[in-house]
């Protein structure tokens, strides 16, 4: 069997040293806010390009807490897409504002542009871009609207890790990029995690209290917040691993290479990267006609593949009532026919050859 991913291998690479982090945490009998917490914030920080991080429960958390420290709430409206994990949308119905979806492109699967200023009312506070599998959405003009009409710039950079716009890392160009360590991103925690990272000193300060029931100091709450503090094991082992990001997601480069190379006459579309872009793969997402018979021959085949997404969120049961009239052909056909193909730093040459193999011999 093929894995879709293999964090055995990774853990062989460098489990003394996450050993040795987990050890120093246990020795040092704190565990909630401590210096490896503030550590790992600098250095997260740092690595993308901007002043401040937060560190947060989840990437889900990062996302909900941006938009409330922000002020988004009841009869505002957010811009992003349908096409993305459900933390996305669920972050803005969660402060009481309403998601307006905009289509994607269909070739690098963020939003389009184009269609953002259409969708743009009085009630309109934010827009949240989505850089989605790896790849960055088109930034510049982004920002551009965005400043035209006062509007707030939250980069969902939840599968970014190290991508880049223009030489600029993903989730430090608009005013605030949210982040998660989930197991399997490029940048994986041993359980959940999130950051917040921007360069504004009071949505930085604000943010600190939020994750930590709204107080400034013990017992005094400025805010109604919630908990939602990344715990002190969870960044000594997010230090060690950041690391390896970079090495790690040049990796990735190199499988997404060789996979464009073998499967340049096969019968799936490949992803692409554009002329701005930096793609580090997160997932490397192509595209079949009929894509569950692809995905099940696959299996039979011994190989694990994934979809990431089957159902957009205006499509999903929970989003029904919040979505009415909405139209997203290029969202909705997109997600009949992508498949996620294994994509790791480990992955082995004989094991891509064997999987671009079996995808050109299904046809």
């Amino acid at each position: 069997m093929i894995s879709f991913i293999d964090l055995e291998r990774q853990s062989r690479e460098i489990g003394r040293e996450i050993s040795d982090a987990i050890q120093r945490v246990l020795n040092s009998g704190w565990f909630i806010l401590g210096e490896e917490v503030e550590g790992f914030e600098a250095e997260f920080s740092g690595y993308v390009g901007s002043k401040y991080g937060i560190g947060m429960n989840s990437g889900s958390d990062a996302l909900f807490l941006v938009l409330k420290a922000l002020g988004i709430g009841e009869g505002d409206e957010v811009i992003t897409v349908s096409h993305t994990f459900i933390s996305t949308a669920d972050a803005i119905v969660r402060n009481g504002a309403k998601p307006v979806f905009v289509d994607i492109e269909p070739d690098t699967y963020c939003i389009d542009v184009s269609g953002i200023e259409e969708r743009i009312t009085n009630k309109t506070r934010a827009i949240l871009p989505v850089h989605l599998y790896g790849h960055p959405s088109d930034m510049e003009p982004i920002m551009e609207i965005a400043g035209r009409h006062g509007l707030r710039v939250v980069e969902d950079a939840c599968q970014a890790h190290g991508a880049e716009y223009k030489g600029r890392k993903a989730g430090s160009i608009g005013d605030v990029g949210c982040f998660s360590f989930y197991p399997i991103k490029n940048l994986g925690a041993y359980g959940d995690g999130g950051m917040v990272v921007t360069d504004n000193e009071e949505l930085a300060a604000k943010l600190k209290m939020l994750r930590n029931y709204g107080q400034p100091v013990k017992y005094h709450h400025d805010f109604i917040g919630i908990n939602s503090r990344l715990d002190e094991i969870q960044a000594a082992i997010l230090r060690v691993k950041l690391k390896y990001l970079n090495e790690w997601n040049e990796k990735r480069r190199g499988v997404a290479r060789l996979y464009d190379e073998l499967l340049r006459n096969s019968p799936v579309t490949t992803p692409v990267e554009r002329k701005y872009a930096k793609h580090i793969y997160h997932l490397y997402v192509v595209r079949h006609k009929n894509r569950d018979r692809l995905q099940q021959d696959m299996l039979d085949n011994g190989i694990q593949t994934q979809i990431h997404y089957p159902i957009p969120v205006h499509k999903q049961e929970a989003y029904l009532g919040l979505a009415s009239g909405v139209n997203l052909p290029v969202t909705e056909k997109t997600c009949r026919e992508i498949l996620s193909l294994p994509m790791h730093p480990y992955l082995r040459k004989d094991e891509i050859m064997a999987i671009a193999e079996c995808v050109g011999r299904i046809g």
